[in-house]
Parts: C-alpha cells; structure tokens; sequence
C-alpha cells in the first residue's frame, strides 16, 4: 500500500510514495513524468486544487460571498479553466491576466481588478468588459477612471483600496497594509477619497477594498484588518455612502516547512462571525464579502521536477547541480524562501547524509533553490522541489537565454496532461528583430 502523506507540504489526496519508495502523484510514478517530458518540469494535482479552492467555498456555503482566485499566482490556462470550472472569481492584476481569464472561459462578472500601476487602456477594456469591480488605488486612478468612464459612456464599478496599517507578521517584500508600502489609500484619507468618488461622474461606488500581505499563518492580522474597515463603513454610512461589498483580500498561508496556518474554515469563521456580530448590531443585513486567494490554493498541488546534473563537493560546502534554477523557481533568491526537497526514488532523507546546496547553473550566486540539505545524491537522481505550486512558473523568465520549463496537470485518474510545452530557441527569439543596418556587409 502507498504511504500517503499527512504532514507538511505534501500532505493532502495526491501525493504518495509507494512500497517501493518512489514518489507518486495520483498513484502515477513522477519518475515516470520526468521521463516523458524531461526536467526542469512543473507537476500539478488537480485534486488538491480542486479541493482547496472547495474548502474556500464550502466554509463560504449559505453566505452572500465571492471566493476569488488570485490569478498571479500561477496564470497557466488549464488551472485557470479548472477553476472557472469549480464556479471561482477572478482577482487580476493585468489586462493580461483579464485575456486569460477570458479565455478559459471565466465569468466577467466575477473579476476584480487589483494593482497600483493600472493603465488607461487596461481601465478602459475592464470597464469594456463589464467586470465586477475596479479596486482604485490611488486619487489619481480614481480620477482617471472617472474620466475614462465618462468618455465611454459608462459608469465604472470601483472599491477603493484602503491601507490600515496592520502588520501582517510576514515578509517585508509581500507585506501590502503597511503605511510604508505602495498599496491603497491611508485609512485616514479613505473617507475624503469617497466623498470625491461620490461627486465624480462616471463612479458607482460598491464596496471597499483591503489586502494587507501574503503568506499570513495568523488570523489575527486579518481581524485587525476587519476592524479597521468596518468602523470605516460605519463612518462612511453616516456620510450617506453605501457599501454593497466588503473585498477582504487574501495572503492565507501554506506549509512550507513546518508553518501552521489556519484552516479556510478556521478563518472564515472567524471572519464571519465578526462580521455577523456587527451587522446584528446595525440591525442591517451584511454586505457581500469577496476573498481573494491565489497561494493556499495552488501552492502545495504543485511541484518542480529537477535532475541532478553533478556533484560538487568542497571544503566549505557541497554542491549538487540541478538542471532547475533561479529563472525557474524565483522565491529562494528574491525571498530566501525555503522549500522541501523530496528524492523520487527510495531515498529518504536523512540528517546523517551529506549536506548539498542545491543550486542551477545559472551565472549568480543566488541562483541556489535550497541549502544544507541532508540528501545521499548522486548525478543523474531525480528530485521534487516542493510547494511550487505558487509564484514559481509565472515569475519565471528566460535570463541567460533559458527556456522556460514544461508544465503537466496529472488529473484524478494519475493521467498527466502537458499543459504547456518546453520553451525552445525559437520561442526564446520569436519578437526579436535585427535591424537591416546590422545586418549588411558595411
């Protein structure tokens, strides 16, 4: 019988080992996988993000609320579509993730638009569109969307995002709801800001918006959060503003290592019932709510295939060469983020073993994706880096002329799916040109 995995990051339906020791996904040997599509390759469980986008949505059952998906966390079409599937909302951040969610055949009208840096095109094609929501960032986006709206003959349906200043307890580059980071509008200008959104043409205020970081294994941050915004409401209702909507962002937390987030029920409930006690108090329904997930609901269903390309051992340190590297799995050069590595054959890890640093061949010495790993190796073994699920393929890039990895989706039968092929040469030059000057004999 199989092993099945119950703690840390491989825990959940999909992944095992068999009794021989080999790494299994959907009970097909991701040896198997590497073989047929080669290395570096992205692997994906459907089932795991199916059923964490459900436990999203099950935890939100009986209640007037949108469970988004945060499309920057991994914008391959298939987990796109397999999510438009499962009846999920859209968070973008990009005209670009607005095509793709359109693509896969996404509801419009369950999109919001996210992201300090909007352009007047991307507004204008949004509100072409027909999303759900715009979340303003700033007075002069708000400005700008008044005007855009105007021109066009439409009313554009905005949330202004407001920055409460809460510590979200998590890294400081994906920290969002300090007063020191670029997002949103400070808690104490929010209400001057609305009182504009009321008298520009072209606006109809929805809602309000308020994301404060990712990667968060607290809920206390996002009550903190809650708070802020509901005293807001309240000071907005007595303005003759009303809110329809309440955008509560995402940044829940995964296990990498031995991190211990709460559950989505766990935090919805908590939620929900803050919530529920100040609607009750109001004497007035609560507004929709909207979430925005992208991390705890792709990270752990997805891992990154590697071979070991040869072993370096040193004085000071050993190191084990993948074929993956920085351009592929960004997060341990940007984040010192760490990841397990799990060998896919009969291979335990083991504290008595060598230590590796496993680093690609990228010319940077950050160009390393774990550190001091007890692992027995040897050139040519297969390894999976774990909870690569989210931003790993789409902050991928092509530095030193590097072809971008294979993706695969190993459906509930084990049955693996290319979803997105290896980048080649070509690929790599396709929008390059070389101007007919160069090219002459002079």
């Amino acid at each position: 019988m199989a092993h099945i995995f119950n703690t840390g990051p491989l825990r959940g339906s999909s992944f095992s080992r068999s009794e021989t020791g080999d790494l299994l996904c959907e009970g097909q040997p991701l040896a198997a996988i590497a073989q047929q599509f080669g290395t570096p390759t992205f692997v994906y469980a459907e089932r795991m993000i199916t059923d964490a986008y459900q436990s999203f949505s099950q935890a939100a059952q009986g209640r007037d609320a949108l469970i988004c998906y945060a499309l920057k966390a991994n914008s391959s079409l298939a987990i796109i579509r397999l999510l438009a599937q499962q009846g999920a909302g859209f968070d973008i951040v990009s005209i670009g993730e607005l095509q793709r969610v359109l693509a896969c055949g996404g509801s419009v009208d369950r999109v919001v638009f996210s992201g300090v840096g909007k352009k007047p095109e991307e507004i204008s094609a949004a509100l072409h569109a027909k999303i759900k929501c715009i979340n303003v960032e700033s007075e002069a986006e708000l400005e700008m969307i008044s005007s855009i709206a105007t021109q066009q003959g439409s009313r554009a349906p905005i949330s202004i995002r407001v920055n409460p200043d809460i510590d979200a307890k998590t890294h400081p580059y994906i920290s969002t709801g300090l007063k020191e980071n670029k997002f949103g509008i400070p808690m104490e200008s929010a209400v001057a800001v609305y009182q504009k959104a009321a008298t520009l043409p072209g606006i109809d205020i929805q809602g309000i918006d308020c994301h404060i970081g990712s990667q968060i294994t607290d809920i206390q941050p996002f009550l903190d959060s809650l708070e802020r915004v509901l005293d807001l409401v309240a000071v907005l209702d007595r303005q003759k503003i009303q809110i329809h909507h309440l955008d509560l962002g995402g940044g829940l937390g995964i296990t990498y290592e031995q991190e211990s987030p709460p559950s989505p029920k766990e935090m919805l409930n908590a939620l929900f019932g803050r919530i529920d006690a100040w609607s009750q108090s109001r004497k007035a329904a609560a507004p929709e709510v909207l979430f925005e997930f992208g991390r705890a609901i792709v990270g752990n269903a997805g891992l990154l295939l590697t071979r070991v390309e040869l072993l370096k051992p040193g004085r000071e340190k050993n190191f084990a060469v993948i074929d993956a590297a920085m351009n592929d799995l960004m997060r341990p050069a940007l984040y010192d983020a760490w990841h397990g590595v799990e060998p896919l054959a009969n291979n335990r890890v083991d504290a008595d073993h060598t230590k590796w640093d496993l680093v690609g061949p990228v010319c940077e010495s950050g160009d390393w994706i774990a550190k001091d790993r007890g692992l027995s190796l040897s050139s040519g073994d297969l390894l999976a880096i774990l909870s690569a699920g989210a931003y790993a393929m789409s902050m991928s890039s092509n530095y030193n002329s590097r072809p971008k990895a294979a993706e695969v989706l190993v459906d509930l039968n084990g049955d693996a799916h290319l979803i997105r092929r290896r980048e080649v040469f070509e690929d790599l030059i396709l929008t390059e040109r070389i101007p007919a000057y160069l090219l002459g004999n002079t």
